[in-house]
C-alpha cells in the first residue's frame, strides 16, 4: 500500500517528538487524508442486516473501503437489492450461524485477506469472543481500552474520552495501560504530546475519593518520565479540563487545564454518561475505538448513526494504513 507523505511524517513526529504537521481537527480532515491511501478491505461479521449494508454502501460510495460480507448469502443479496447496493465490488461468504460469521470474518483479517474486521448484526459477546480467540483471533497481549473521539462545536481540537465501554473501574496500574494506548492513538492523529486530563469530581486530592489519588500518582509518574510522550495532570473537574476561563477562576496552574486533548474518566459509568451527553445534547460528531488488538476492529451499535459508523471506519482505515509504517495496529469500536 502506498502511504502519503503526511502519514509517514506523523510517525517521524511521534518518534522524535518534533512538531512538523498540524493535528487532525475534524473528521472531514481524516476522511480527506485516507483518500490518499489505497482502499482497504473490511470483513463484516454477520452482514445480513439493512443498517449494516446501508453503512457498507455509504462507505464504498465515499471511497473509504471495500468489503468481505459474511452471513446468510440469500438474505444479503435480497437486502442489497432493496437498498441499491451493488455487490460486484465486494465478496460474499455464506455462513450458517453468528459464531461462524464472526470466526470467519476475524480469521480473514488474521490471514491478511482483509485489513479490518467489523461487527454486523451479532451479539457483542459473540463477536469479541472471536476477536480474542487465542488461536484464530487478534490478541497481542495488550489490555484493550475504549476510546471515543468527539468533534464538538466550539472546541478547538478533537476531544478523546477513555474508557466508556471496556474497563469498568480500572486501578491506577490499569490506567497506565489506558494512558499508553491513548497516547499512541493521539500520535497517529498528529498530536505529538497529548494533554491528558484525569477527571474526578474535584480538582484536589482527597484520600476518600480514589479517582483523585490515582490522578496524583499518574501525574507524578508523568513528571518523573515514567509516562513519556504525553502530558498528564489531575485531578480535574470537567470544567477545569476543557475551559481555560474556569481553570483561571480556580487559579489552577497546569499545561493541561482548559485545553485537554484527552479526558480519562474514573470508571465506566462516568464515561458512558459523558459519552452519551456529548452525543445527544451537544450533538457532537463521534467515532469510537478500542485500542490494543492486533488489527482494527469496528464494533458498531444499532443506535449508532451512519455518520458515526463512517467516522469509525475512517479512523480504522487511517490506523490500518499507518500501522504498516509503525508495525502496530489498534482496534476500533
Amino acid at each position: 500500500m502506498q502511504l502519503p507523505v503526511k502519514i509517514i511524517l506523523k510517525y517521524i513526529v511521534s518518534f522524535f517528538g518534533v512538531s512538523v504537521l498540524p493535528a487532525f481537527r475534524t473528521f472531514d480532515e481524516i476522511k480527506k487524508e485516507i483518500q490518499h491511501l489505497n482502499p482497504v478491505t473490511v470483513a463484516v461479521a454477520q452482514a445480513a442486516n439493512r443498517d449494516v449494508l446501508f453503512s457498507v454502501k455509504a462507505a464504498y460510495e465515499q471511497n473509504i473501503a471495500t468489503f468481505l460480507l459474511f452471513g446468510d448469502q440469500d438474505e444479503i443479496v435480497q437486502i442489497a437489492q432493496e437498498i441499491g447496493l451493488s455487490l460486484e465490488q465486494h465478496q460474499l461468504f455464506h455462513t450458517s450461524s453468528e459464531e461462524e460469521a464472526c470466526q470467519e470474518a476475524v480469521y480473514a483479517v488474521k490471514q491478511n485477506q482483509a485489513d479490518i474486521v467489523m461487527k454486523g448484526l451479532v451479539h457483542t459477546s459473540t463477536f469479541l469472543k472471536a476477536v480474542l480467540d487465542k488461536g484464530k483471533g487478534l490478541r497481542i497481549g495488550k489490555r484493550l481500552s475504549h476510546v471515543v473521539t468527539f468533534e464538538v462545536a466550539g472546541y478547538d481540537r478533537l476531544l478523546h474520552l477513555t474508557d466508556a465501554s471496556f474497563n469498568i473501574a480500572p486501578t491506577w496500574e490499569e490506567k497506565v495501560q489506558l494512558l499508553e494506548n491513548i497516547a499512541d492513538y493521539c500520535h497517529l492523529l498528529g498530536v505529538t504530546k497529548p494533554k491528558i486530563a484525569l477527571l474526578g469530581a474535584i480538582e484536589v486530592v482527597n484520600p476518600d475519593m480514589q479517582a483523585t489519588v490515582d490522578a496524583a500518582i499518574l501525574s507524578q509518574m508523568n513528571r518523573r518520565g515514567q509516562l513519556p510522550k504525553m502530558i498528564v495532570d489531575g485531578p480535574f473537574a470537567l470544567d477545569n479540563a476543557v475551559s481555560i476561563k474556569a481553570a483561571r477562576l480556580k487559579k489552577i496552574q497546569s499545561e493541561v487545564a482548559g485545553q485537554a486533548d484527552v479526558l480519562v474518566v474514573p470508571d465506566i459509568e462516568a464515561g458512558n454518561i459523558l459519552y452519551k451527553s456529548l452525543t445527544y445534547f451537544a450533538r457532537a460528531q463521534v467515532g469510537a475505538l478500542v485500542l490494543g488488538a492486533g488489527a482494527p476492529v469496528v464494533l458498531t451499535s444499532r443506535a449508532d448513526s451512519v455518520e458515526t459508523k463512517l467516522n469509525s471506519l475512517a479512523l480504522a482505515v487511517l490506523q490500518s494504513g499507518s500501522s504498516k509504517v509503525g508495525g502496530e495496529k489498534c482496534a476500533v469500536i
